[in-house]
């Protein structure tokens, strides 16, 4: 199955302190299997790397890049895509909702990806089966 990972999963993965970090570890521990294919963007690296140096520092940084990534495929942010995303936030105009959440509906959306390892309620609300 392939399995997109958001933004929220990396930071409960890494933050002892996080309320979903137990949880977070636990799914971890079930998706990791030859059968899943687990599947990033480089926009929610971006998202990812600024959350987790504000709030951890580095050393959880060099844990995500050395730790998890290495397991991870990343799919890169073509224009079009990009300015798909863009044209969906402005149409939803809702201050909550990212760019980075819609462009990964749209990554999700377009690559037949039903599946999702998250902790933010936006992708149930689009459709999307949620891990946990």
């Amino acid at each position: 199955m392939r399995i997109f990972v958001d933004t929220s999963a990396f930071f409960a993965l890494l933050d002892r302190d996080d309320a979903n970090h137990k949880k977070a570890k636990e799914i971890w521990n079930k998706i990791l299997n030859p059968e899943n294919v687990l599947i990033t963007t480089n926009y929610i690296l971006v998202e990812s790397f600024a959350l987790i140096q504000h709030r951890l520092g580095m050393d959880a940084v060099m844990g995500l890049q050395e730790d998890i990534l290495p397991i991870i495929n990343i799919e890169w942010i073509t224009s079009g895509v990009h300015r798909s995303g863009v044209s969906a936030l402005l149409a939803a105009s809702r201050r909550k909702l990212s760019l980075v959440d819609c462009i990964s509906f749209e990554i999700m959306r377009n690559s037949g990806i039903k599946t999702i390892f998250t902790f933010d309620s936006h992708f149930e609300e689009q459709g999307f089966h949620c891990i946990p």
